[in-house]
């Protein structure tokens, strides 16, 4: 089963895609190769606050609202804890009395929630969850471990490409304020017949004194030097 899972996932492209779209499928997938699996969610946390990223099935989401309602349950509290929690029984099951009553309306009778792994701690949940009683096997829920490794890692790729393409905005943004702060400073050099040095001293000084951005500044003066002379 693990092996199967394993070439499940492998056959999911995250190049180029968004998080979103690549946990929609992951949830589809692991609601096909999970058996027993009826319904399957991801729900991930950001503080205290839970919300579902990807969900196969309405009776998922319908289970995972709830928990969000009272603030508990098993999906919120393996994200919470590192650990996974199977429900055998809704039935019978006494750790969340009132949400396990609640989600037997919504035909649910038994889930596991697979906790989420991200750099030493977790972000969430993996949940499957079954219309009859007693769905999952030992095998079954490593399947379930393995997706929700598989999430990690589109989580954590998700997150860095994040981090990178923010970088690289941030690097733009510092070369462009530097030309223009260059260009600034030749427009003084001209004016003052200043050094370079002398010729930042007065940006800065300017900078200060009328309390501007420096790169505000300098793009100020730029445009004045290469304003159109008016006509007579």
């Amino acid at each position: 089963m693990v092996t199967e899972v394993v070439r499940a996932l492998a056959r999911i492209s995250m190049r180029d895609r968004p998080l979103d779209d690549v946990l929609r499928e992951i949830t589809e997938r692991a609601r096909a190769i999970v058996p027993g699996a009826d319904a399957t969610s991801i729900t991930l946390l950001r503080g205290d606050k839970a919300y579902t990223a990807a969900f196969a099935g309405q009776q998922a989401l319908a289970a995972d609202e709830m928990q969000y309602e009272r603030g508990y349950g098993p999906c919120m509290d393996a994200g919470r804890t590192g650990l996974l929690l199977h429900l055998t029984d809704m039935a019978t099951e006494t750790r969340w009395p009132d949400y396990s009553a609640a989600v037997q309306d919504k035909c649910i009778r038994s889930s596991v929630s697979a906790p989420l792994p991200y750099q030493g701690a977790t972000i969430g949940a993996l949940n499957v969850y079954a219309t009859r009683p007693d769905a999952f096997s030992d095998e079954d829920i490593a399947a379930c471990e393995e997706v929700a490794d598989y999430i990690a890692v589109a989580v954590n790729n998700a997150d860095a490409h994040s981090e990178a393409v923010q970088l690289a905005a941030d690097m733009r943004r510092a070369m462009e304020s530097r030309a223009v702060i260059d260009m600034a400073k030749g427009v003084l050099i001209a004016r003052h017949h200043c050094s370079p040095d002398e010729a930042f001293a007065i940006l800065s000084r300017t900078s200060q004194n009328h309390n501007r951005k420096l790169r505000e500044l300098a793009e100020a003066l730029v445009a004045s030097e290469h304003a159109p002379t008016p006509a007579n």
